[in-house]
């Protein structure tokens, strides 16, 4: 049997809104404001426990040691630890705010996954993000593939592989820029959705696409997938210049469900149509939510698309969707009359994230899905879902 395990990033003490990440606009409009790292674990904690009690196999993520001293100490700054700090507080603050940075709280940037059922070795396979396009992200990346090799340990149903290159041709976004498609316990089609080809001009004109083609194709390498089942898709360029600086800020799956908004993707009609045509023995149900329902600008504030969707044991699906998009009639009634009553969904639920959404990050952004068959995860070190 295999069956998802959402792995959701613990938020770290010293969570903070610094307004670091550029395209991110919720970043940019709570700079400064005042953050509560308590109130944001027990947020996380509690979204955790209420998808558990549902029969969703949690696991958690711990955070990363922040200060980074080490990479403080790499940019210069000498002397014990206080001394360091005191350095970099005076001198080079936004430096001190980058290795102060909590973000590794979103665990949806750790890494692109691959289960064994769709890879050729029969082996899941980890790729951490380099998440080069931001300093503070950057610094994560050596860590959290260390931490995925503590929890995989030497079982060879697992490979973590390092991560790709720091250079700007291999900018690599994590799992929030991927899609799966398909039942757990069949071969699934694998989306890789890219913001920029690296040979050609950017296609943005406000904010930088993150995610390169050339990212893409190596992940699918280094992932061992059958190249019959991937497909490289763009996003659509006035989606991330609107603040949809991931993918899943307009689109979110779930074995066949696909909810997407309709200025998701380059040529959305056409890349609808090959998600059906590369799974015709599984039919997809896909929701397309049209502009003129909830425009982007609705979509961004309210991170509608950043919802989890999740398949329970009883055979229902649900939508877990952040208070926000309670809190906006339009988007409340629309989950109500077009999703849940249209039977898209069987029912939704509202979670409270609001110190992770002040930072631009919804329910989806906390966590990494994983889909692992039993064998699998009783070989995890820790791991007891």
């Amino acid at each position: 049997m295999s069956r998802e395990v959402n792995f959701d990033g613990l938020v770290g003490p010293t969570h903070n809104y610094a307004g670091l990440s550029v395209g991110n606009l919720a970043s940019g409009r709570n700079r400064s404001a005042e953050s509560n790292p308590r109130a944001a674990a027990l947020e996380g904690l509690a979204k955790m426990k209420r998808l558990a009690d549902a029969g969703v196999p949690q696991a958690v993520l711990p955070p990363q040691r922040r200060p980074d001293l080490a990479t403080l100490r790499r940019l210069g700054f000498a002397g014990s630890p206080q001394q360091v700090l005191d350095q970099a507080w005076k001198t080079a603050p936004d430096l001190f705010a980058a290795c102060c940075s909590a973000s590794a709280m979103w665990a949806a940037n750790a890494a692109t996954v691959a289960p064994s059922i769709d890879t050729l070795d029969q082996r899941v396979h980890f790729t951490p993000a380099n998440l080069l396009s931001h300093f503070h992200r950057s610094i994560e990346a050596d860590h959290t593939a260390n931490r995925l090799r503590a929890i995989v340990g030497d079982s060879p149903s697992f490979i973590v592989h390092d991560p790709l290159p720091p250079v700007a041709a291999f900018a690599d976004e994590g799992a929030a820029n991927h899609l799966r498609l398909g039942a757990p316990d069949q071969p699934g089609l694998q989306v890789f959705v890219y913001g920029r080809d690296h040979h050609l001009p950017s296609p943005t004109r406000t904010f930088p696409a993150r995610q390169t083609l050339q990212a893409c194709q190596a992940i699918a390498r280094l992932n061992a997938l059958d190249s019959d089942r991937v497909l490289f898709v763009q996003q659509l360029p006035d989606a991330i210049d609107a603040g949809a600086f991931h993918n899943d800020v307009v689109a979110v799956s779930n074995h066949q469900h696909l909810l997407v908004h309709e200025q998701a993707f380059v040529d959305q009609p056409a890349v609808l149509d090959a998600f059906r045509r590369r799974l015709p023995q599984q039919p997809l149900k896909i929701h397309e939510v049209k502009a003129r329902d909830i425009p982007l600008e609705t979509a961004v504030n309210t991170y509608l698309f950043n919802s989890q969707i999740l398949s329970l044991p009883d055979g229902t699906t649900l939508l877990v969707m952040p208070v926000e998009c309670e809190e906006n009639p339009a988007v409340r009634q629309y989950v109500q009359q077009q999703l849940v009553d249209s039977g898209f969904v069987d029912r939704a639920m509202v979670v409270d994230v609001r110190q992770s959404m002040r930072n631009g990050g919804g329910p989806a952004c906390l966590r990494l899905r994983i889909i692992l068959k039993d064998a699998e995860q009783l070989a995890l070190r820790g791991v007891r879902c």
